[in-house]
Formats: structure tokens, sequence, C-alpha cells
């Protein structure tokens, strides 16, 4: 089943410029780890801002979980489109714990359902001793942890990551690819991750897509 479809999205920043992507379409099934390589200025980040609704494209479709996000004549706000994002320096609130900010995106729930989707969240990264405390009181791997908990905590239908190792050092990266890879499939949700790395993708991704600069 087909969850994700871009077709044919075309973006450049200005008239001047030269287009960042032309006709770029990818499909994804339910559960699916894509990975997004290659070189800076190639367009990768722009590609997750158009998902996400940060960006419009000039051409093209984005439809998310069977709605259409993007086309000639529509385009849904951010905040209508269930996508989930983990940035490279996870963007946590220093002055919220743990808890807290797993909690941040799920106002709209009943207190009981945050309650109960908290502790869902908190086992999946394995951080339950950890919900009262705060993000400089945890290591570079656990604040990754909490970034990706609070990102799939609304449930999305897609989780997109740009560049999450980047801050890792070299040791820790390691360990941390493959405990993301098996929270991904742990949660089953749809994914791309952009990454400069091609071991990052080998070891989390389903399939890799390769961007070329214009």
């Amino acid at each position: 089943m087909t969850i994700f479809e871009m077709s044919d999205i075309s973006f450049h920043y200005s008239k001047d410029s030269g287009r960042v992507l032309n006709n770029f379409s990818l499909n994804m099934k339910k559960g699916e780890v894509v990975g997004v390589l290659g070189q800076s200025g190639c367009g990768k980040s722009t590609l997750l801002r158009l998902i996400a609704g940060l960006e419009a494209p000039r051409t093209g479709r984005i439809v998310i979980g069977g709605k259409t996000m993007v086309d000639s004549s529509r385009f849904v706000n951010p905040e209508s489109r269930g996508v989930g994002m983990v940035f490279q320096d996870y963007a946590l609130f220093p002055h919220l714990t743990v808890a807290q900010n797993i909690l941040f995106g799920l106002h709209r729930l009943a207190k009981k359902e945050r309650s109960e989707r908290l502790d869902e969240m908190l086992d999946l990264v394995q951080l339950q001793d950890y919900r009262k405390r705060y993000p400089h009181e945890l290591s570079g791997g656990q604040q990754q942890r909490v970034a990706f908990a609070r990102a799939l905590a609304p449930k999305p239908h897609i989780l997109l990551m740009d560049e999450p190792f980047s801050n890792l050092d070299a040791d820790l990266k390691g360990k941390i690819r493959e405990d993301l890879k098996q929270m991904l499939s742990a949660a089953n949700i749809t994914s791309i991750l952009v990454t400069h790395d091609k071991e990052d993708a080998d070891v989390i991704c389903d399939r890799i897509v390769h961007i070329a600069a214009e």
C-alpha cells in the first residue's frame, strides 16, 4: 500500500538560480525507510522542507496518507500534514523535561490518552527512567532518542530525518544507527533519512535514492 507519493516535483529558490530539484518523483509503502543521498547543495534538505510544507514546489504533486497535500490548486499547511521531523541538532526545548518534550505536540489529546502515549514512547526509546531529566542531563544519543519519540508521539504518516547523526562522534554513531533501525521497525513508521553518509543509509534504509546536483 502506497502511503507517500511525490510526482514531478520541481523547485528553485529564485528565477535566477538553477533548479534545486527537477521533476523529482518518489513513492513509498507503509513502514518503508528510504535514504536520500547526495552532496551538499543538491537539494536533500529542500526535499524534506517541501514534504513538510515549509516550502512550496513550483510544479508537482505530494500525497501523504492518501490525501493530496500539494498540487496546482492546493497547499495544505505544515501542521495539517501528519509529518514528523528530527533535525540535526534535535531541537529539544532545554527548559522542558524529557516527558514534557515528548508531550509537546499532544495538547489536543485527553489527559489519559496523553499519559498512555507518553508511556508508549518512553518504552519505545527505552528512556522510562529519564522522564524527569532535562536535555542537558542527557547524552547525545539519549537526546536523539527523545527527539525521535517527540516526532513519533503524534502518530505522523511519515517521519523525516535530516542528518540526525551529524552531531554524534564516530564511536557513538554505530550504536545509534542500530538503535534507530530497531526503533523504526518497531514503530512501523514510513521514514525518509537525508544523509551524506552512505554507511548511515546502508545500515538503516530499505533502499537508497541518489540526488545529483543540477
